[in-house]
């Protein structure tokens, strides 16, 4: 029988034999006899190679026990329902990693699987081995070393998220222990932690592992201010337990009353949560809202609303303190009601309303929906786990501008959300601004994959140039034989293109044409939209001389070469001519109702009569809704009021969705005329077009000519003359459209 030393106790004061642990183990996790006995052959082999090491040495290292790492870590994944071949890689893990035990033997006595995911967990130790001796926070040696580094590093969490959990438990045990290490060795892990580790468990949504990381990470790098808090939270421990059971007996009988089930506890506010929101919100200890905190656990979406309305109803809610991550989840998929009320007593309490569900999904993330390839059968309704996964492939682009750049800056929790993260058809990733298109991707691959680009597939499937690309899209360039960027993908209004890199770059390409062919280009180009639009004669040479163009001629090359845009001329048309788009003779539609005397207006209202609800009474910037009464007009409520979520249950057809907004802008109608071969779909598609450019439709007609074609006459309210241009360059594009034009009456 192996018996675990008193030294490698897995928690203070406590000593096991091995087979008590796993019996403990086996009864909490309700092992099966093929699991025990795969648990236990690793447990066995990790002792064993300690016991050699110890013998080979004949040194003892009290602390600084791999196989009590190993049980301690098994412990940590247990409660993630880690499967048995990785609890048997987190046991074997450190043994091999100290070298007390070779990777060649684990392989040779276990699955080839237990092996390859202790291979990836070593590779992922590289981000402390990469870490310079001086106090800067700084990652890696070389760039080159660094960027092959996290590539496998990245590799390896990709192929199996098992990797980065159980490198999760490790640095977990890593923390759990440094109350005896040497403060620069303190303060060294728990920087790595703080920046690479703890952001790596929010994003993998492990709730249960993030706070534990942050806290104790917070302890080592501030110890001043963390004592400051710690101490404050006990000195105040048992009124506010007693307040939180008063807050709690009120929500159960409440629940009871209507006949719902649901568990409520009251919720432990970790020490770094406070210390962030303090410095966050520039705000003292005693006005963080959420250190008095309860948690409503139910079994459905709609049972947490309902809750919700009881809250409501029962408290005052505090404005602006309501988050609704049920409707909008954040981004590692946590799903939650929030909001804090004023309690009994007048005091601050705050309230998280979720399902069961949820509350698993928060704790342990990835891990509350297990599906690994090759173990179990996929489930095509369960995305649980390709959704967490869908992030580690958006980590990183590993070209050479990876440079001397931190790993952390790829990690940590606050990552700049204006990147997408796209593959090549090979998988490298490519990393570019939010808002991008294929034609952005094709240039920042190669500038001639740019200039022959003739058309792009996404995903396997052909999409136009202008899609906006999201993270995790595979994109494939269709390229010709030569070289031939369009003038069109110049046109801000058509959107091919969104980096000004790749801008330059098409420019670049028509300054080095012929002057002949840009003239002729522009010249072509200029008339068309003159025509489109229904500007007429303005006068061609004051146009050139406002953009220092000594002629006609010289402006037509500008526009053609693309250093003049279309837009710009046009405006400068405009103005010459005096022209703007003829307000329309009909009465037209009010568009807002005006918020008391305040320059704050309520959309989405139209000409209806509106007031304001007194049971939560609104005020600009709250999320709000409308609720059309009988003979009353609207009523505007706030979006989490429990009365408007109970009449949203029983007549949903009645709700209203309305927003806040400045001073309407001044509109015109203006007629269009779209000259088309009909399909099917084709109306549809001008319709979208319409609503996507954010346009009201005031009118529409269609009818066949006689030259068997179709006019569709629709008359749109804009803004100005650049709006209209825009809307009818879009319109254009639409496939089996012939001409756009704007028709006068």
């Amino acid at each position: 029988m192996v018996k675990v030393r008193e030294v490698h106790s897995l928690k203070d004061g406590a000593t096991v034999e091995l087979h008590e642990w796993l019996d403990v183990m086996v009864r909490k996790y309700q092992w099966g006899p093929a699991v025990l006995a795969a648990i236990k052959s690793a447990c066995e082999h990790s002792w064993a190679a300690e016991e050699r090491a110890i013998a080979e040495d004949n040194i003892w290292a009290p602390g600084a026990s791999s196989f009590r790492t190993g049980l301690e870590m098994a412990e940590i994944l247990a409660d993630f329902h880690m499967d048995h071949e990785g609890l048997q890689a987190a046991i074997l893990y450190r043994a091999v990693r100290e070298g007390k035990l070779p990777l060649e033997a684990v392989r040779k006595d276990f699955d080839d699987r237990v092996a390859d995911l202790i291979a990836s967990v070593l590779r992922m130790a590289v981000i402390s081995t990469l870490r310079n001796d001086s106090e800067r926070e700084v990652f890696g040696h070389a760039s080159a070393l660094q960027a092959g580094k996290v590539r496998e590093m990245l590799v390896s969490i990709i192929d199996d998220v098992r990797v980065a959990l159980i490198k999760l438990a490790e640095r977990t045990c890593a923390i759990r222990a440094l109350k005896s290490a040497a403060e620069d060795k303190r303060i060294r892990v728990a920087r790595e932690i703080f920046d690479v580790y703890a952001p790596l468990a929010h994003r993998l949504g492990v709730g249960h592992l993030k706070w534990e990381l942050e806290d104790l990470a917070f302890r080592y790098l501030e110890p001043d201010e963390y004592q400051q808090i710690a101490k404050l939270l006990a000195e105040k421990r048992l009124d506010r337990q007693q307040y939180i059971d008063e807050v709690i007996t009120t929500i159960e009988r409440e629940l009871r009353n209507i006949g719902k089930e649901g568990t409520v506890t009251g919720r432990a506010k970790h020490i770094y949560s406070i210390w962030r929101k303090m410095h966050r919100n520039d705000i003292g200890f005693s006005q963080v809202y959420d250190i008095r905190a309860v948690r409503v656990l139910v079994p459905t979406v709609d049972d947490c609303y309902g809750v919700l309305g009881i809250v409501h109803s029962k408290w005052r809610n505090i404005p602006r303190e309501f988050d609704d991550y049920i409707a909008s989840p954040k981004e590692n998929g946590y799903r939650s009601l929030h909001t804090a009320v004023i309690g009994p007593g007048r005091k601050v309490v705050e309230i998280q309303i979720r399902t069961f569900e949820m509350h698993q999904e928060a704790e342990f993330g990835v891990c509350a929906h297990w599906q690994y390839k090759g173990t179990e059968a996929k489930n095509a309704a369960d995305t649980s786990y390709e959704d967490k996964i869908a992030w580690l492939r958006q980590v990183l682009e590993w070209h050479e501008e990876i440079g001397g750049e931190n790993v952390k800056e790829f990690l940590r929790l606050d990552s700049s959300t204006d990147r997408v993260y796209v593959f090549t058809p090979e998988g490298h990733v490519i990393d570019l601004p939010f808002g991008a298109t294929p034609l952005d991707f094709a240039y920042s691959v190669h500038t001639q994959i740019g200039h022959r680009c003739r058309g792009a597939k996404l995903n396997g499937k052909i999409v136009p140039l202008n899609t906006v690309l999201k993270t995790g899209d595979q994109v494939q360039i269709i390229t010709g034989k030569q070289d031939k960027p369009s003038r069109d993908w110049l046109l801000k209004a058509l959107g091919y293109l969104h980096t000004s890199r790749a801008r330059a770059k098409v420019q670049q390409w028509f300054r080095a044409q012929h002057r002949e062919q840009n003239v002729a280009a522009g010249t072509q180009l200029l008339n068309a939209e003159f025509r489109q639009l229904g500007i007429h004669a303005p006068d061609l040479r004051d146009l050139a001389r406002r953009f220092n163009k000594h002629s006609e001629e010289g402006l037509y090359a500008a526009i053609g070469a693309g250093d003049v845009g279309l837009e710009q001329v046009v405006h400068a048309a405009q103005t010459q001519l005096g022209l703007s788009p003829a307000p329309s003779k009909q009465n037209r539609r009010k568009r807002a109702a005006r918020f008391e005397k305040s320059d704050f207006y309520i959309y989405g209202v139209g000409d209806l009569l509106t007031r304001l609800a007194g049971c939560c009474s609104p005020i600009p910037g709250d999320p709000v809704c409308g609720y059309i009464t009988a003979g009353r007009g609207v009523t505007i409520h706030r979006a989490d009021c429990g009365n408007l979520l109970r009449l949203q249950s029983t007549d949903p057809q009645r709700v209203l969705q309305v927003n806040w907004g400045g001073t309407p802008q001044q509109t015109y109608a203006v007629k269009v005329g779209i000259h088309s071969y009909d399909r099917a779909g084709l109306l549809k598609d001008i319709t979208t077009a319409i609503d996507k450019a954010g346009l009201f439709i005031v009118a529409l007609t269609s009818a066949e000519r006689r030259d068997s074609a179709n006019m569709t006459e629709v008359t749109v309210e804009v803004r100005g003359m650049e709006e209209l241009s825009a809307l009818m360059a879009k319109l254009r594009q639409i496939p089996n459209v012939i001409d756009v034009t704007r028709l006068h009456d």
